[in-house]
């Protein structure tokens, strides 16, 4: 068996002698290779950022293992007609409920107020409950699912928005354009972990941005185009939205003059929500590779329909 590892070299630092270990362990006889006559591959680790673009010569090729959780900048590829997963480890996972949780607790407890502090102001005004704070979740998918239960579990008071409706126990889950408007109506903190489709792109918009409560925290580590930025800055500038903690952007690096940057409702982080943690990542590869050879399911088999 030929694997093509198709990634940037900083990505095959990591997997280079990860990846071939996690296949001996699982009993897979597999040679990983930076180069290979195309009709020779068998399956294609691939980072979305290689320069791999046509993969119309991969003929025997029987999958294609995405290092990336997002898929938008490959799903519309026409030559890629071989199956297409995208990358969910346990590592990733448990990156983002870090993540999201944290930052919920930081807005519900009103932290901020007190590491910021310059003029010594007593306040000793305490926080409600995690009950009587409602949380809105855009996105069940894994990574939404999981941060979703971790909060109410926290005792959150959790409604989930997807596409299509969902049944998860310890969620209110909406679906639907009426579900979305639901949703958002009081809310007081609301988290986007939607993938970026033509269905999803400024979703958060001017109207969206009026239904959570006065005042709500908005916490982005999904998709940058997911909010249109203008109508965001005006939310924050009218109070109507206290405060957005952003971790993803159109464009990224953030240009250092975003007004992002010096927005005082604003925090911005660089794009650390979570990330693939490579030895957690090549056990999910290897695993799909022995679900493909038996003739199982793939894991997170994109539906090249819906985009994700």
């Amino acid at each position: 068996m030929k694997i093509l590892f198709s990634a940037p070299d900083s990505d095959w630092a990591d997997y280079r002698d990860l990846l071939p270990s996690a296949l001996a362990r699982a009993g897979i006889a597999a040679e990983v290779v930076r180069e290979a006559a195309p009709e020779t591959v068998d399956y294609i680790v691939y980072a979305p950022n290689d320069d791999l673009r046509d993969f119309t010569p991969y003929t025997n090729t029987r999958a294609v293992l995405s290092l990336w959780a997002g898929v938008e900048r490959i799903v519309g590829n026409a030559t890629l007609t071989q199956p297409l997963t995208r990358m969910v480890d346990a590592g990733l996972e448990r990156g983002m409920v870090e993540y999201v949780t944290g930052h919920v607790l930081r807005h519900h407890l009103g932290i901020d107020a007190h590491v910021v502090n310059p003029g010594c102001g007593w306040r000793p005004v305490a926080p409600p409950l995690a009950a009587d704070r409602p949380v809105t979740m855009l996105g069940l998918g894994a990574l939404g699912r999981a941060c979703a239960q971790t909060l109410a579990h926290l005792g959150f008071p959790v409604t989930g928005w997807s596409r299509t409706q969902k049944q998860i126990d310890g969620l209110r889950c909406l679906s639907g354009e009426d579900g979305l408007e639901r949703a958002l109506t009081g809310a007081e903190i609301v988290v986007t972990l939607l993938p970026l489709t033509p269905g999803t792109e400024n979703l958060l918009d001017a109207r969206r941005l009026a239904l959570p409560a006065a005042g709500a925290a908005l916490i982005n580590p999904g998709r940058g185009p997911l909010i249109d930025d203008a109508a965001l800055l005006v939310a924050l500038d009218s109070g109507r939205i206290g405060h957005a903690t952003l971790d993803v952007f159109r464009t990224e690096p953030l240009p250092a003059d975003h007004p992002y940057w010096t927005h005082p409702r604003v925090t911005v982080t660089p794009h650390v929500a979570s990330a693939t943690r490579p030895a957690t990542a090549a056990q999910v590869i290897v695993e799909n590779i022995r679900r493909s050879e038996d003739g199982a399911p793939l894991l997170h088999l994109v539906d090249r329909a819906r985009g994700y």
